[in-house]
């Protein structure tokens, strides 16, 4: 059994890195552990536990800004947020029920590490895009910092932009400062029925390139929108788009939404309350969330070029018996598939190449994890500069060795 390091503040951390730089050790980095199942299963020494990290050190509405520790826990993050009106505008998925874990069990560090996002991305970025600030300790023992309090701050290399999305393979974050946003005054939400995968793109591929200025876009074949509350009883596909805004906006744009959409389908609208929940639930892609990660379907996470998400999506309902979910106004699918020894790594990654884009093994058992690529693979050249990079900031191997690609 790995021994569980449980640090208080950034000192701690040091010594940890430090221990295991002397001993030869190799480090697993969690929060609270909700994304732990994602990635390859590596073998660690012990376990970083940064979960002991925690609470905001500073909040500013006026000014957009919050710090807090890396283990503050989300729930916490968000409520502060909202009692002053606001929120993070990425809306970070929360994969807690889709890996078989607790809802609202993410931290501000392990959500940055992975560089998480919801719906809200096509308008207002990742993560990465609301990292202003970050202190860490990297896999040399050395506590270095980047960033400030306001949004242009960098001088020299932006540290966040290449600590969102590593996965704890190049530091351990100790404390992080990110932009919020108010939350929109007015919400509303227009879906249309009975669209198949391709007329439903193009829908959404129409409605993005116009002055309508949705917030989100997403299509729900009728398999997954059976299992979506809000859309229970429809027996059939839903495409859904978001307006967000002051109201007078608001009004004016659905108006346009609705001329726009006319040649597609009859258009409902959703009011604020069900148009929350409906997004949250396209969010933290509650369709696939039922069959449980233990013998459950394999689910991949693939990014493309929204017009092309509609071949991507149907190639795998066609040759992998997947069911799929759009969002990002297609160029993010999820797709579920039968369980398999390889989670169909092969026949998923020709599909994608031939469109462009990569594909994530987000939910599989350990065993299929360990012999399959989770991440896509590099080119000679990307994995070279990868490399490089990890040997900058832990060239010993100890922070979370082997995560995302074997030898990284």
């Amino acid at each position: 059994m790995s021994e569980n390091l449980k640090p208080r503040d950034h000192a701690e951390v040091e010594q940890a890195v430090t221990w295991a730089l002397a001993g030869g050790k190799a480090l697993e980095i969690v929060g609270h552990g909700s994304k732990r199942a994602i990635g390859r299963a590596a073998q660690w020494d012990a376990t970083l536990d940064l979960s002991g990290l925690s609470g905001i050190t500073l909040y500013e509405p006026a000014e957009l800004v919050l710090s807090a520790k890396a283990g503050t826990p989300m729930a916490e993050i968000e409520a502060a947020v909202a009692a002053d009106g606001q929120a993070l505008a990425f809306e970070p998925m929360d994969y807690g029920a889709l890996l078989g874990g607790l809802a609202d069990a993410a931290t501000i560090g392990g959500v940055l590490a992975a560089n998480v996002s919801g719906p809200r991305r096509i308008k207002v970025g990742a993560a990465r895009d609301h990292f202003l600030g970050v202190s860490a300790v990297s896999g040399r023992g050395e506590l270095f910092k980047s960033g400030g309090r306001v949004v242009k701050n960098v001088t020299g290399y932006d540290l966040c932009k290449l600590l969102a999305g590593s996965w704890g393979t190049l530091a351990a974050m100790t404390e992080v400062t990110i932009k919020t946003l108010p939350i929109a005054e007015t919400e509303e939400t227009a879906v249309v029925l009975k669209l198949d995968d391709t007329i439903a793109v193009k829908a959404m591929t129409a409605v993005m390139g116009s002055a309508v200025d949705v917030s989100a876009a997403a299509h729900l074949p009728a398999p997954a929108a059976a299992r979506v509350t809000e859309l229970a009883g429809q027996g059939q596909s839903v495409t859904a788009f978001r307006l967000e805004g002051v109201a007078p906006s608001v009004a004016h744009r659905k108006a346009l939404l609705q001329t726009l959409i006319a040649p597609f389908g009859e258009v409902a609208f959703l009011d604020e309350k069900p148009s929350r929940a409906l997004w949250r639930s396209i969010r933290d892609v509650t369709p696939f969330a039922a069959d449980g990660p233990a013998g459950g379907r394999l689910v991949w996470r693939i990014s493309t070029a929204p017009s092309r998400g509609a071949e991507v999506g149907v190639a795998l309902a066609e040759r992998a018996n997947a069911e799929i979910l759009y969002d990002w106004a297609g160029g993010l699918i999820w797709a579920a598939l039968p369980p398999s020894d390889d989670a169909g790594a092969s026949l998923v990654r020709s599909i994608v190449s031939v469109a462009g884009g990569h594909a994530t093994l987000v939910r599989a058992s350990a065993a299929t994890r360990a012999k399959i690529d989770v991440f896509t693979p590099e080119s000679a050249a990307l994995a070279a500069l990868t490399k490089r990079v990890r040997e900058s900031f832990d060239p010993h191997g100890v922070l979370n060795a082997g995560r995302m690609w074997a030898g990284v």
